[in-house]
């Protein structure tokens, strides 16, 4: 059985948009950065990098839990290539993701098994590295269905 996930974006102004999450989460402002937004806060791109970073990072605690282990403060970083395609748009081309460890190698005896297998733990990494099937549906304001 399929779980889901719901956020909305709301326009704000110009390239800006509301983020929200639900109830339980706060919201956050989203925005492109100058000159095409204000960079009033972080850029779908942004959020990407983020969220295969934390996904990762989250894995591979979940990894290192199963045998009891504990990585310490994790610090990762995710760098997004954007550059242009064939029809000069601009796309992600590849992201690079580090991982930090907090905690010394010789204080986690089975990290070299956790590193075997944490990557295939992480839902959206290995989404996106797969690719993601996707519809879009355009709707007008009085709910009729564009596209």
């Amino acid at each position: 059985m399929a779980d889901y996930v719901s956020v909305t974006t709301t326009r704000q102004s110009k390239y800006q948009f509301m983020v929200d999450f639900g109830p339980e989460i706060a919201a956050l402002i989203a925005d492109e950065p100058v000159p095409i937004g204000a960079g009033t806060g972080p850029s779908p791109t942004h959020l990407l990098a983020a969220a295969v970073a934390n996904c990762l990072s989250a894995s591979l605690v979940f990894a290192l839990g199963k045998f009891k282990e504990d990585p310490g403060p994790l610090v990762a970083t995710a760098v997004c290539a954007v550059e242009r395609n064939e029809k000069n748009r601009l796309r992600v081309q590849n992201i690079a993701i580090t991982i930090t460890l907090g905690a010394a190698v010789e204080s986690l005896p089975h990290l070299e098994r956790a590193l075997v297998q944490f990557e295939d733990f992480c839902t959206v990494s290995q989404s996106v590295r797969n690719g993601i099937p996707f519809t879009v549906s355009v709707k007008g304001a009085d709910g009729r269905v564009l596209k």
